[in-house]
Formats: structure tokens, sequence, C-alpha cells
């Protein structure tokens, strides 16, 4: 327990660096205040009037959140261990002061009683926490403000209380009481409820959805899988709870992430309860809507948005704008802009960080050349590392002539002829320039090189050669090309930087629109969380290619204060600023919530600066409930500014909850779904689950098709037109099968990573079996077919997993980054995969097919067939899983078989038995 006039400040650091200058005693004037000392004053913050304690993350520091009926202080600068602690003494101390409040008013406690026992009778409801202070609320005297305070633990004084209070008090003294009545309580009202679930929303609930909807704590969380009722179950809740008449319809809110989902809640839900959806009283609404409602009806008129916020792509023609302003008005921008997509498309990451050398190659790999990995460059060659494409991409830049590993001839000290082929030979001058893999510590991660280097560099010296060299250690600190510039200009070799329209002809869009997308994500989480340039540099010092970061956080910071300051000259804000007043509004009582019952859709997209809305709805009004629903395996939306720990992490972030599940999909088949649950679980922060489903398992209905290409890359919309019109033909073929359930033509989804995948150009094909629909992985979330079509299931940068998408950049502003390799882009891949109710199709790069491919495989094992375009099945490779075998014939015409993964996978057949010789390992390590 707390002891009395213990004085609290900021960290040490935190008051020299950051001028936190706050001091906290609790009792130090009396058992019923906190003394708070900041900014010059003095504050007494009663214990009566308190709401919560709880601490939150910050950028640098942690703090403690303190909220009064009337105030909310936020006491920083201190380290985690040292916030959880002060909030738990603090919990503590008010604690101690509520039980002797009840130990005075002993007389108080038969009417409390009396109304305790008046909630419990007959299992009239459930009971949270917060319920058994709601019923004594009314109680007169001290006692029951004690019981009824929202701070009110009694786990901390059961053992003083116990002696002196009814039976009836073990409810708030004991929480397996509580806990033993409502287990009673959700098995009787199943039963008394069983007819009304029975038919609701137009199905009967599973088990799990009926208990959903029964249960009602302080704060609910509700893991569904794909498919598995959601949306049915939100709409049983609000039925319930209306049912019972627990809550006013025009006290329950209920929030979903965009128009089109909240209309369709409204619908369903008018449609429950049997009236028009405009005379619905419950509020149905996006947080949008809400945030802008919030600032309406405070300041008398709705805010006033950037003309750009509401376009769908008007944020990103926005960010290009100030782009161009920057780059045409600001030399030192220009400057940095052009080394960021030029020098540095790609991190830099190191070799010793991936799982096996097939993952780097995968990493680095543009395209292969003769079963050689290259990487490409703006000078139009191919080399073989990033750090030589920074390289080759500066010297395009300024307009350097050089070639790369000419064949040089030079004499060794006994006058013998050697040819060498250096990495880079300047034309004008004859000058050999090497760039060596040796770090600051003069070591280099590939055997004998330093040995190597030290050879070449006498070759050089015997051979008279004008020489230089660069390091990966001047790569790593960002001195590199200071040191080139220095070495050409000795040498009077002119630089002369290109123009930009020059430039920007020359680099691909994509990287241009991946620095877009990943600018706009950024520009939320600094604003969101008031992050300075001083922070982000920081932050760039932990990230594997540093100079690369610390480039784009001086781009991205100057862009975020541009973006800021074009909101205040327009007089304007837009969505994420929307949200954050409202949440203002709310913390500092000028808005008053209505609302006892929040529910929100989609839980695992929330982002903090709504989560932040929704807790100071629930802290405003005591006894308010939260029930969140959704799927952390189908958190896709990052670049939007989601935070998926926000949902893993749930009782950390909203308090003590029950969670539930909803494991029973009525979507895809059982082979579909429980390949995708094995395949999602292999990373260990998603929550677990089992998924069941009501079809049964359809064999063979994960089916990969390998697609060989004439030419870098292979036809995918060729390809996918002749598998529909092969599925057309199949579907004919068995059409009094399907039909005889009454339909008359099935769905077909094709999916794409990418929008330059799309094969149709908007203009759908018409077949006679089924209807087709196409759009990306992300846009087909929470849609169904029969049928989908994934395209381009490939390794590569805009492939699957995207790696562009999982750039570390996004490391320098989000507050909880995921460790687990492509988590995002694992989540968004069960998303595409869970479509189909029927089967799948993956149409992948015969030369570079997924490694979730493989994973897939792993997983199911021989239920994922391999076929052609045609159907005719391919016979896979039982090592590496991803290749397939095929005839191939020794230099002396011997034939064999062999998989056509050459050369990173080995396996060989000869005359029926199966020999591998020294693959080189393509699995990842398996995740237990």
């Amino acid at each position: 327990m707390l002891k009395r006039a213990r004085t609290y400040r900021p960290g040490l650091f935190a008051r020299l660096f950051s001028g936190e200058n706050w001091k906290l005693t609790p009792g130090r004037r009396s058992t019923a205040g906190i003394c708070l000392a900041s900014g010059g004053g003095e504050t007494e913050l009663e214990c009566l009037d308190l709401e919560s304690v709880q601490t939150a993350k910050g950028v640098l520091w942690h703090a403690v959140e303190i909220r009064s009926r009337t105030r909310m202080d936020r006491l920083s600068g201190l380290g985690r261990s040292a916030a959880d602690e002060l909030a738990a003494d603090l919990v503590g101390f008010v604690n101690e002061y509520l039980g002797e409040l009840i130990r005075s008013e002993t007389n108080q406690l038969r009417e409390i009683d009396a109304r305790l026992g008046a909630v419990v009778t007959d299992n009239y409801r459930y009971l949270a926490h917060s319920d058994l202070g709601s019923a004594i609320a009314g109680v007169p005297g001290k006692a029951a403000t004690a019981f009824s305070h929202p701070m009110f633990d009694p786990r901390r004084m059961a053992q003083t209380l116990e002696a002196a209070l009814p039976a009836s008090y073990s409810f708030l003294t004991d929480p397996n009481v509580r806990h033993h009545y409502n287990e009673r309580f959700v098995v009787a009202e199943l039963a008394a409820f069983a007819a009304f679930f029975d038919d609701l929303d137009g199905r009967s609930l599973s088990g799990q959805q009926r208990e959903a909807c029964i249960r009602l704590e302080d704060s609910n969380l509700l893991i569904a899988s794909a498919g598995s009722g959601k949306s049915a179950t939100m709409v049983g809740k609000v039925a319930y709870v209306l049912e019972k008449k627990l809550v006013r319809p025009d006290e329950i809110l209920v929030l979903a992430f965009n128009k089109n989902a909240a209309d369709e809640l409204r619908e369903r839900i008018a449609r429950q309860l049997k009236v028009e959806p405009d005379k619905l009283q419950c509020r149905v609404t996006t947080f949008h809507a809400l945030g802008r409602g919030i600032i309406q009806e405070v300041d008398g008129r709705p805010p006033q948005l950037a003309n750009w916020v509401e376009h769908p792509a008007g944020e990103a023609k926005a960010i290009e704008e100030i782009i161009v302003e920057l780059a045409s008005s600001d030399r030192e921008f220009m400057r940095l802009w052009v080394d960021l997509l030029v020098v540095h498309p790609k991190a830099d990451i190191p070799r010793e960080t991936f799982d096996s050398e097939v993952d780097y190659q995968r990493y680095v790999t543009e395209r292969r050349t003769k079963g050689k990995a290259t990487i490409g460059s703006l000078a139009g060659i191919y080399v073989k590392s990033l750090q030589e494409q920074s390289i080759a991409n500066w010297l395009w830049l300024n307009s350097v002539a050089f070639e790369y590993e000419r064949q040089v001839q030079v004499r060794d000290a006994e006058g013998a002829v050697r040819h060498i082929h250096p990495d880079f030979y300047y034309l004008a001058t004859g000058t050999v320039h090497e760039h060596f893999a040796i770090d600051a510590n003069g070591a280099s991660p590939f055997k004998d090189y330093v040995d190597h280097a030290e050879a070449k560099r006498r070759d050089y010296q015997v051979g008279q050669k004008d020489f230089f060299e660069t390091r990966s250690a001047q790569a790593a600190d960002g001195t590199i090309f200071d040191v080139m510039r220095k070495q050409l200009e000795g040498r009077g070799i002119p630089l002369v930087a290109k123009q930009y329209s020059e430039i920007a002809k020359a680099l691909e869009p994509v990287v241009v629109k991946h620095y877009h997308q990943l600018i706009g994500t950024c520009i939320k989480h600094i604003r969101a969380n008031h992050l300075t340039l001083d922070i982000l540099l920081e932050r760039a010092q932990s990230l594997h290619d540093r100079e690369r970061a610390r480039i784009f956080s001086r781009v991205v910071y100057r862009i975020a204060e541009a973006y800021s300051q074009k909101l205040v000259d327009a007089g304007r804000i837009d969505f994420d600023s929307m949200i954050a007043d409202a949440t203002q509004l709310v913390e500092t009582k000028r808005y008053t919530s209505p609302y006892s019952l929040i529910l929100v859709d989609e839980f695992q997209d929330i982002s903090g600066p709504r989560a932040k809305l929704i807790k100071s709805l629930r802290d405003q009004k005591p006894f308010s409930k939260l029930f969140a629903v959704g799927d952390d395996w189908q958190s896709i939306y990052r670049f939007a500014g989601s935070d998926v720990t926000l949902f893993t992490r749930f009782e950390a972030n909203f308090g003590t909850s029950w969670q539930g599940r909803l494991e029973q999909t009525y979507r895809c088949n059982q082979l579909i779904a429980e390949t995708a649950a094995g395949f999602v679980q292999r990373n260990p922060e998603q929550l677990r689950k089992l998924v069941r489903s009501i079809r049964p398992a359809i064999p063979k209905s994960i089916r990969v098709i390998p697609i060989e290409g004439t030419k870098e890359r292979p036809d995918f919309g060729a390809a996918c037109l002749r598998l529909l019109s092969r599925l057309d033909v199949f579907l004919g073929s068995i059409a009094e099968q399907w039909r005889g359930t009454g339909r008359q033509k099935l769905k077909a989804l094709v999916l794409w990573r990418y929008n330059h995948l799309d094969p149709f150009a908007g203009r759908m094909p018409a077949f006679a079996h089924f209807e087709v629909s196409a759009l990306s992985f992300h846009r087909s979330k929470g849609l169904e077919a029969d049928y989908t079509i994934l395209l381009d299931i490939s390794e590569g940068d805009y492939g699957v997993p995207s790696r562009v998408e999982d750039d570390e950049l996004l490391n320098l502003v989000i507050p909880n980054p995921e460790t687990f390799a492509y988590a995002e882009e694992r989540r968004l891949f069960y998303v595409a995969l869970t479509r189909a109710s029927r089967g799948v199709f993956l149409l992948a790069d015969g030369a570079r097919p997924s490694r979730y491919i493989q994973e897939l495989c792993e997983v199911a094992g021989e239920e994922i067939r391999f076929e052609t375009i045609d159907g005719q099945a391919l016979q896979q490779c039982p090592a590496c899983r991803v290749g397939q075998l095929v005839e191939r014939k020794t230099k002396t015409g011997r034939s064999f078989v062999g998989c056509s993964q050459y050369p990173n996978c080995r396996h060989v057949v000869f005359s029926g038995k199966q020999k591998q010789i020294r693959s080189r390992a393509l699995r990842r390590p398996t995740v237990q």
C-alpha cells in the first residue's frame, strides 16, 4: 500500500531534456486527496472525484493519466515500470480511502445489501463489475459512494471488510462469487432465450454467437473468424439488450469503419427491430461521422473539411502536390528527395538478418539472368548488391560515365599478366574503383574476403593502376558519396546532376508510388502522436539502413509540416484532425456522452486516435460498456494508421475484459478454413483460434498453377482468362448439382496484390455459369465467392508477400512495430485465401513461386494440388514443395527428372531413385 506523503516526480532525464516538472504527493494534506504541483501551482485532487488512473505509452516516455469529474492530468516523463508502479499506488491509495469510508458508516450497509439482493435475485441480469456499483449508486452516504466509485477494487480490501459485511457483499469483495453467478446466468439465459436466438437476423445463431450476445462485461472483445457471422452477432447484441431493457435505444452507439458497413448494420438492426432505418433510435455511424457530429453539437456548425479528404485519391494527390512545391522551392529538399528515390529505393539490410541465403536473394533480386540473381540500376546495368546499386544510381544521377566489372589487365610482381574485373571503371581517366564489403571493424561477412581485397589492392599498386576504394562501413555511416565526390572531382571527372524531369522519366512508377504511400502513412502517425524531427532521427539510428532512414526522416517531416500548414492556410481540417478535435471536446466535458453501450465493428482496424475517442466516451459516462468485434487475422490497414496491438493486447488497453470467440465459419469449406488458419497462426503474435466450417472439406480445393513466361514475367492476364474459360466449362458439366440449390449462376472473384495486374481494365468478361468480379486483396475484405483466382502469387518486391509494403521505415512512426517478418502481408494473404467457399486457384510465376505456397504445402500436405492452366496434374517436388519434377538431360545425354527450381533445389531422380544433391534450403524455419 502507498505510504502517505511520499512524493513522485518525473525521471531525471525527463526533467533535464523534456522539461517535465511536476510533483505528486498522495495524502499530503489529508487522506481524502492527492496533491499535484505543476506549472507553478498546486491542486488537490479529491479521491471521490477521481474516475480513472491509467498508463499511456508516449513517444519517448510513459505517462500516467488521472481523470476526474472536471479535469484530466497527464503525468509524463516516466519509464514503463515507474508509470505502472505509480498507477498501481494511486489506485491503492484511493481504495484505502474508500475502505475507511465503508468502515465508518456500517449502518448504511443494510440498504446496500437490499439493493444488491434485488439485482441478483432470480438471475435477473449479467453482472459486470461496474453494474454492482451502479446498483448502489443511489444509496445516500459515504459507504454507498465508496462501493459505487469507478475505481473501487474489492480485491484490495476483502480481508479488512469481510467480517463487517452481509453475505450479498461477497459480490463486491470476492470476484469468484460474481464469476460463478455469471456462469449460472449465461446457462439459464441461453435456455430462456433459445427461441429468440433461433430466429434472429434471418438465421439461427451459433452457441458462441448467443453467448457473446448475453455477456456484458465492462469491456468485451469478440475474436471472430473469417465468415463467422460478426455482423449477425452485433445485430443480436443490440436486439438482446433492448429486449432485456438493459439500456434505452438512444444510449446505444454502433461504430463501423466505412459508410457501406454502417449502412448495412443500420438496415439489419432496423429490420430485426421492425422499424424503418431512418426511424432507428440507436446511432449507427462511422468514426468520422461521429467526430463530425460531436464537433457540430458543441460548436453549432459542422467542421470545415479540406476539399481533398473525401475524394478516394485526394490525400495522395495533396501529398504529391506538396512534394512538387517543395522540390521546386527548396533545393535541400529536392536533393534529399532525389537521393531517396534514386540512391535509396530499398533498405540495405545485412545478409545475416535473414533466415537463409535464399531469403536474402529473394529480398535483393529483381530478375534472374541465366539462373543468376541480379539487381537492376538506373544506369541500365545489373549489379550484385544493393550497395553497388546505390553507387551505380548515384553515378547515373551525376552523369558519370563508367563500366561495371570491365576486364582490366595487370602484371604482377613477376611480370605475369592477370585479368581482373573491378566493380567500377571510369572511362574518362581509366580509374579503377572497388567497393569492398568490409565493415568499420575491418571484417567481412564473406570467408577469405579481407585477404581477397588486400590481394586486389596489391595488384593495382604493382600494375600502377589509378585506384580508389569505398567500403560498406562508409555506406552504413552515410559518408560514401562524399568520398566518391572527392575522389572523382580530384581526378577532374565532372559531376553534372540530371534534371528532375529526366529523373522522373527513368524512375519506376511503383517506386515513386511506394514512397508516396509510405509518406501518407507516416504523416498520420507524426501528426497523431506529435512526433518531432529529433525523435524520428533518433529512431532512425535503430534501423538497418540508417542513412536511408535519416534522409527519409527529414523528407517526411518536412512534408508533414507543409501538410499541416496547408490545412491551417485553408482554415480546414482532415479526418485525423476531426477525430482528435472530437476527442478533446469529450475529454474536456464540453461534449456530454449519452452512450451506455458502445459497439465497434472490425475492431482489428482500430487506430490509436480512434481508441482514444472510445476511451474518452467511456470514461466520461460511468458504468458504460464496450463491445468490440473483429478478427486480428484480418488486420490489414496499417498504412491507414491501424495498430493491431490494440486488439491483441485488448485487456492491457481497455481494462479487465471478457473475451469470446467465433470459430465457426459459414463461408470456406473445411480444407480452406483449416489451411488458412494454420498458415496465419505461424505468426505467434496472432491470437489462437480453432476454425470449424459448416461446409465439409472439398479435396484439392486449393490449387497452384505455375505460369511460365517467355519474357521476364508471365502473362497472368491471359492465363486468368484461360482459367476462367476452363472453369465455365467445368461448372456447365456439373450444373445439375449446384443449380439444384436454386442458383442460376455462381460467383468468381479475381484478386491481385497490385492494380497493375488487373487483366480486365474495368471491363468484366461474361460467362455462362458464373459472374466474375475483380479487385485488389485489400478491397476484397468482407466479400465472398464460390471460387477465387489469386494472381501473381510470386516472389518479388511487388509480389506476395510484397517486400515494399513491409518497409522498415514504418518503424520510425509506428509505436509498436511487429517483429514477425511480413506480418501484415501474411494477414492480407489470409484475407485473399478466405474469400472462397468452393475453391482457390493460385497463379504463380513458375520461376519464382511465393514462399507462401511452400507454407501452404507444409500445412495441408498433399491436399494442395499443382496443375497446368488446362488442369493437368503436375508432379510436385518432395524436397522444396514449390517446384515441379520435369524431365531433363545431363551433358552426356542421360535422361533424369529434376526440380524446376534448380539451382535453389537440386532434387533429382535417376532411374526411379531419388537423390538430394547439395540442396540450398528454400524452407524458412517452421514456427512451432
